[in-house]
């Protein structure tokens, strides 16, 4: 009965193509508007990590003005200095652990295949790589014995390989960055998560750093951070090593949890290591310590805007217009066909079987026209990455992906049938007999 309702609806269609391109090109406008918006959201909403979010927590300890709360939205310091990083540190509770920061180093290409260039570097513990799951090409992290050291070595992204070596396997090869030399003990994948997820304070839609390096080699060669740094007093000394004892908030903090308990044990450790603190003098405010999973902490910092919610609540109301102005017009043509309708009621057809094959109809159309609307999708989503290359240097941001195109083909079944059931209704309600009269 299906097939059969299909096959009247397409030679419907196909009786009047003026009018089918307008209702079918009315859904594909909404259609591709909405799922843009909706895909934009999905690509910076869904989690980047989804098998091990649940035990990766960010750390935080209000060691803040005792006057004010921090100016974010949290009320806390997102990330932490660099002498508390060290001593939380000490503890053997989580599986895995470190804190974290980018640096804006020279890197030098072997001698006449370039000239050196600034790099964005990760200054990282050897946990950073199991913990957040960086796939290697070639190679793997270092153990953290060179952590200790610190041991001259570094792990170089898929692209500074390309750049550095022609794509080669490059283990065992040196690197210079600044005055010193780097052996490279492993070397990437390509690796895109869909936001830079192990560091949300700033620019969290720019690419991965293409060289990971021993944080241990901050001190030796005095590396200043390049990202986010948040202080409110001066710092207790002049010089380098004022940052590194100061109040200045530098340092991302993450740590790997397996299980609520080991939670509660590691809030517990933090929580005397702040009362201690307080002891001498430090953390003024009242205690605050802060363990946060992955998700929320991405809500907190607002990787999703509330504004391009807001777009998609929008943009399926500007849909919901599509379909109703659409209603009008499938009425109209479903009513010029009433002395049709008439004759075959008369003939044995019932209501039932009248209202869902112009039901069929009106899902018809909206299947074609979330079809186009995909393709208009597709079409502005290919803009928008290129935009978001231009602005972040990275690949491909936002992916059309299965989800995405179960969501357009729901909101096209959707928009057809709050477009056409109304009409359908409508024109099955017609009293055959009122025509037959007039034939």
């Amino acid at each position: 009965m299906l097939l059969y309702h299909l096959r009247i609806a397409f030679k419907s269609l196909r009786r009047s193509l003026g009018f089918s391109a307008v209702v079918v090109g009315g859904i594909a406008l909404g259609i591709g508007v909405a799922s843009l918006f909706a895909t934009i959201r999905h690509a910076l909403a869904k989690d980047p990590i989804p098998h091990k979010s649940g035990v990766l927590y960010n750390v935080r300890l209000d060691n803040w003005d005792p006057a004010k709360p921090h100016p974010n939205k949290a009320g806390i310091p997102p990330q932490v200095t660099f002498r508390d990083m060290t001593e939380i540190m000490k503890t053997d509770i989580p599986v895995r652990q470190g804190g974290m920061f980018k640096a804006n180093l020279y890197v030098f290409p072997e001698p006449g295949s370039g000239r050196p260039t600034r790099t964005l570097i990760r200054m990282c513990f050897a946990d950073f790589f199991p913990m957040f799951d960086a796939p290697f090409q070639y190679g793997s992290g270092w153990d953290r014995k060179a952590d200790q050291g610190p041991e001259p070595v570094i792990v170089l992204g898929e692209e500074m390989n390309d750049k550095l070596f022609g794509g080669q396997n490059s283990v065992g090869k040196t690197v210079r960055i600044e005055d010193r030399e780097f052996r490279v003990v492993g070397v990437l994948k390509p690796w895109r998560p869909s936001i830079k997820f192990y560091d949300i304070t700033q620019q969290q839609l720019q690419a991965p750093e293409q060289v990971f390096m021993p944080l241990g080699w901050l001190r030796p060669m005095q590396i200043r951070t390049s990202g986010n740094s948040d202080g409110w007093k001066s710092p207790p000394q002049p010089g380098f090593e004022g940052v590194l004892v100061s109040e200045t908030t530098w340092l991302q903090m993450w740590v790997e949890l397996p299980d609520e308990a080991t939670r509660q044990r590691y809030l517990d450790f933090l929580g005397a290591y702040v009362t201690e603190q307080k002891k001498q003098g430090r953390f003024p405010r009242p205690q605050r310590v802060e363990v946060t999973p992955l998700m929320k902490l991405m809500d907190e910092q607002g990787v999703t805007p509330p504004e391009l919610t807001a777009m998609v609540v929008v943009s399926l109301l500007f849909l919901a217009v599509c379909a109703l102005n659409l209603t009008g017009l499938l009425l109209a043509k479903f009513l010029a066909r009433a002395p049709e309708i008439g004759v075959r009621r008369a003939l044995g057809a019932s209501r039932k079987h009248v209202f869902l094959q112009h039901v069929v109809e009106c899902e018809l159309v909206g299947v074609l026209g979330g079809a186009l609307g995909i393709l208009l999708s597709l079409a502005a989503v290919g803009f928008a990455n290129g935009w978001v290359k231009a602005l972040f240097n990275r690949g491909d941001l936002i992916q059309f992906d299965a989800t995405m195109a179960g969501y357009a083909l729901g909101l096209s079944l959707l928009a057809g049938l709050v477009a056409g059931v109304y009409p359908a209704w409508r024109v099955c309600r017609i009293p055959p007999a009122v025509h037959l009269k007039l034939q």
